[in-house]
């Protein structure tokens, strides 16, 4: 492996990392060489498939389980995982919800949830971890963004606000840290084939109108992350902070 890309010797954090493109990235740091905490609400404490596809790459696993929307069970969490890993290299801020509802009936409840697990909690756990980054004068943050960042979506109000903002995040961390040696990215997915675009998949009307504006002529898969993450995460994106980077097929430049 081309030593820019090698990160033998880091402890990437993945939160989201049960499946989907949480699993495929946190898969993909462990082929470069990284050991892996794997966080989710309902990780299983032991024999998930995650844990059984880092550990047969020779790499290290530890699991643990947090509910995002829960502040308290994130502050539990971030001070049980700064305890057994004091030296965090990488974070992963793949965890997130979606709550398709029209507007007129999208309530507080909605919002607020939505909120919490992917602006609130992603916000407070690169603080938590962040701030270490900063002390030992190196890390790479990587939030997971989305089309939903650029665009705004339909019934998805609270979803596009909290992607939005994320973006955001992301520069305002990248203005204060890069100097202190710590890269803050995010990779925005397009229409990928996860349980979050289930519903969207299932309606052939909405399905196939997306599919046609795709110039790569498919929905992603969560392995098509492998490559990004591995690179935001390594040397070779040392000078790239507050970025946006769009796994979308071409979609946004259709």
């Amino acid at each position: 492996m081309n030593d820019m890309f090698n990160l033998e010797g880091s402890v990437a954090l993945v939160t989201g990392c049960r499946r989907g493109i949480g699993k495929a990235m946190a898969v993909a740091l462990a082929e470069a060489g990284a050991d892996i905490i794997g966080v989710s609400a309902t990780l299983e404490s032991s024999g998930s498939e995650v844990e059984k596809e880092v550990t047969d790459k020779g790499r290290k696993f530890s699991a643990y389980q947090c509910d995002f929307s829960n502040r308290e069970n994130l502050y539990a969490f971030i001070k049980s995982v700064k305890s057994d890993y004091p030296k965090i290299d990488i974070l992963v801020n793949n965890a997130g919800t979606i709550r398709r509802e029209p507007a007129t009936d999208h309530g507080d409840d909605i919002w607020d949830e939505v909120i919490e697990v992917n602006l609130n909690a992603q916000f407070i756990l690169s603080r938590e971890i962040g701030k270490e980054m900063v002390g030992n004068g190196y890390g790479k943050i990587i939030f997971t963004a989305s089309l939903l960042t650029f665009q705004g979506g339909i019934t998805v109000p609270g979803y596009a606000a909290s992607k939005g903002a994320i973006a955001q995040v992301a520069k305002a961390l990248s203005n204060e840290w890069g100097p202190k040696g710590v890269n803050i990215n995010a990779i925005a997915p397009g229409y990928i084939a996860t349980d979050n675009t289930q519903a969207l998949r299932d309606n052939k009307e909405r399905a196939d109108a997306i599919l046609a504006r795709i110039p790569q002529g498919r929905w992603g898969e969560p392995e098509d992350f492998k490559g990004p993450v591995v690179f935001l995460a390594s040397t070779a994106s040392d000078y790239m902070n507050g970025s946006v980077v769009l796994v979308d097929g071409g979609w946004m430049g259709r």
